[in-house]
């Protein structure tokens, strides 16, 4: 049975927030608060209490994951919280934190473009809210993909050095244990870094990083 949902949504967009406030309240839902930026989206949901929360994954001041790292924040006060959050892009990585947070009920992880078929928007949003779960058929692809042993593209050799490099290995040190040169070393370590589809950061970031692939693999 419909039931009309209380509504807070964070959208720093004020073209799209405005849209989403006319779309949902022609479909019986009530928007009780609507934000522009995550810290706004915490002091909402804690004076409103609404049935579910709509909220961008960017948001001000950073523009990178702050309405996620907020939804995430209220499911760990509020467990039983639905979220349902719009991403522009297949953030994997959001896509997987959003879905362990809270209880694992009530979550849900859609593309931008998907608000602008209507009635499967709007499906979402009570499903989300009823505790279901619902994500995007294209994170799904890309979360399947990443389920894969991220090792796999190494080679035997790089293997070796990623492991050395999990143990703190130097470049030299490891140069030495392998009886090959730095330079051949840093090759290896480019084509991991490469291999592992790491984010652009600093090298000893990235490092960190692959070591974290290594050990979870």
């Amino acid at each position: 049975m419909d039931r009309t949902l209380r509504v807070v949504l964070a959208e720093d967009s004020v073209l799209l927030r405005d849209g989403l406030i006319g779309l949902l309240g022609r479909c019986g839902h009530e928007v009780v608060a609507a934000v522009g930026d995550a810290e706004a989206l915490i002091g909402a949901v804690e004076e409103h209490t609404p049935d579910i929360v709509v909220t961008d994954v960017r948001m001000p001041p950073g523009f990178q994951d702050e309405g996620l790292h907020a939804a995430v924040r209220l499911r760990e006060r509020r467990p039983t919280l639905p979220v349902l959050v719009l991403s522009q892009y297949v953030q994997r990585a959001y896509a997987a934190e959003l879905l362990d947070s809270g209880d694992g009920t009530g979550v849900g992880y859609l593309l931008k473009d998907r608000v602008g078929q209507v009635e499967e928007f709007v499906d979402a949003l009570a499903e989300v809210a009823a505790g279901g779960t619902i994500v995007d058929p294209e994170v799904v692809r890309q979360l399947l993909r990443r389920r894969r042993d991220p090792l796999e593209r190494l080679s035997p050799r790089e293997r070796e050095v990623l492991a050395l490099i999990a143990e703190g290995r130097s470049n030299g040190a490891i140069a030495r244990e392998l009886v090959v040169s730095e330079a051949a070393v840093g090759k290896h370590i480019g084509s991991i870094l490469t291999k592992l589809d790491l984010p652009p950061a600093t090298e000893t970031h990235r490092r960190v990083l692959a070591v974290l692939a290594y050990l979870r693999a």
